[in-house]
Parts: structure tokens; sequence; C-alpha cells
């Protein structure tokens, strides 16, 4: 059995791409960063406790970040200035969670929303590894979205630029590219794409995702591509749309097609559906 298993060890072990970082570390301190941002309250807090969990975020980004930019030194100072940014990501993040509270009449306090939005913890996440994408961090930002994209099927790329009062509702399927530009108070339901017209290497580093100026609604379904695209703040698109020209500020976009209605004693023989 032993030399069962050596074998197999060799053949996995032919062709190795080997890693630098250790992806569960880096999730566990997504979790731990999601913690301490919204902690339990009690009424005496456990300043022990929370004391391990920062130096526990502290260690698997220094020891990762270190790794990948081959200095210690310059993965702290990289991680102290994160830090210092913390209290105004959890202002945005708040201002987030308003928004979440006032728009979704389901929504009945703010706990609610951030122990059970999907939408919010996807763009929780973003917020964090928004901050070290602009740090110039490799890999980890990525990690740390498709981590939220894994838990609650939101895609927000770490580059993507989302301005304050941000609702993401439901969220399921939404995809939010590279360099997408979302204003402020822009609300955006399920399904939603802000992708690139077109995929091709050469584009790299260039504006490849929509613009989505102030105060826009965009609805279930709809899918807005272009790097040359932008939606006209104040402007509601519809559900189901296909955008790739900019909209004009003040517009309603929708698709429009024709429903028939007939009573079932019409059709001479029931419609069978199969799948």
């Amino acid at each position: 059995m032993n030399k069962k298993i050596d074998n197999y060890i060799d053949l996995i072990s032919s062709h190795p791409i080997c890693l630098s970082i250790n992806k569960k570390d880096l999730e566990t301190a997504v979790d731990l960063f999601f913690s301490q941002m919204y902690p339990i309250c009690e009424k005496t807090e456990n300043l022990d406790t929370k004391r391990i969990q920062i130096t526990t975020i502290y260690k698997i980004l220094s020891d990762n970040i270190s790794k990948l930019l081959n200095s210690k030194s310059k993965a702290d100072e990289i991680i102290d200035q994160f830090f210092q940014k913390l209290p105004e990501i959890q202002n945005l993040l708040y201002k987030d969670a308003q928004a979440f509270l006032d728009h979704d009449p389901a929504a009945e306090s703010l706990e609610e929303v951030v122990i059970t939005y999907p939408g919010f913890y996807a763009l929780t996440i973003h917020r964090i590894a928004h901050e070290f994408y602009k740090l110039n961090v490799p890999i980890i930002p990525r990690l740390f979205s498709e981590y939220a994209h894994s838990k609650v099927g939101v895609d927000i790329h770490p580059g993507a630029q989302i301005g304050e009062r941000f609702f993401l509702d439901h969220g399921t399927g939404t995809v939010i590219g590279e360099t997408t530009s979302i204003g402020n108070n822009v609300k955006i339901y399920q399904g939603v794409t802000l992708g690139a017209l077109y995929v091709t290497k050469n584009l790299t580093k260039t504006k490849r995702h929509p613009t989505v100026e102030d105060n826009v609604v965009i609805y279930a379904g709809a899918t807005i591509l272009g790097g040359e695209t932008t939606i006209g703040h104040d402007s509601t698109i519809g559900g189901n749309v296909w955008i790739t020209n900019s909209i004009q500020p003040y517009t309603l976009v929708y698709y429009s097609s024709q429903m028939k209605l007939k009573t079932i004693k019409e059709f001479k023989e029931p419609i069978n559906y199969v799948i």
C-alpha cells in the first residue's frame, strides 16, 4: 500500500505549480477581518481575544505579502498603510449598510443586513480587497474577492471602483469587472454584468468596463459592456437589457417584448415542458 501511495505522490509531484502563498490561511484572514469589522456586542469586550485575532491577521498578511514581494519591511509598510485606512473603510461600509436598510423594505435592521445579506458580504470583502489592490499587492486582493465569490456568488474584481451608499440587492450572479467605475447612491440587482465588450490580452491595464454615474438603478439581468460606455446619472436600466453604448442622464431604458394571454380552454392540448 505504501508503495502505491508513494507512486501516486510521484505522479502528482511530476509537474507541480509551486505556490508562494497559503490560500487557506488567507481565507482565514478574510473571516477574521469580517468578525473584527462587525464584532459581537458584549458588555465586557475581551481585549485579549481581539488582540489574538488581529495578531493572527497581521502574521498571515506579513508572511504571505513578504513572500510575494521578497521583502519583510515592504510587507510591514503595506500592512500598516492598510490598517490606517480601516476607519475610512468602516465608514464607507456603514453608509452601504444604511443604504441596504433604506432601500430594501424586507430589511429590518443594520444587524440583519450585516449578518444575512450576500451583497453586503461581497461588498465588505471588496472594500478590503480594493485597498490592497491600490497598494499594488499582487494576487491577494483577487484571492479575497474570489473567496467572497465562492461564498455568495457575487464576482467583484478588486480593481473596481465603487462609490458611497452602494446597494447590491440579492447579488447572485452579478459580475463587476476590473476597470468598472460606479458612482454614489447606485442600486444594482441580481444577475447584472458590468463587463468588457470583448476580451483580448493587449487590453490589459486599459479601461475595458463601463462607468456608472451617481443615482443609477440597474435591474436584474441587465448587461452593460465596454470601457467607453457610460450610464448617465439618475438613469434607470430595466431588466434583461443589453447595452454597449452610452446612455444620457435621466434616461429610462427598458426591454419590451410581446406577451399574449389566453385562457387554458383555448388550447387544444396542454403545453408540456420537457427538460
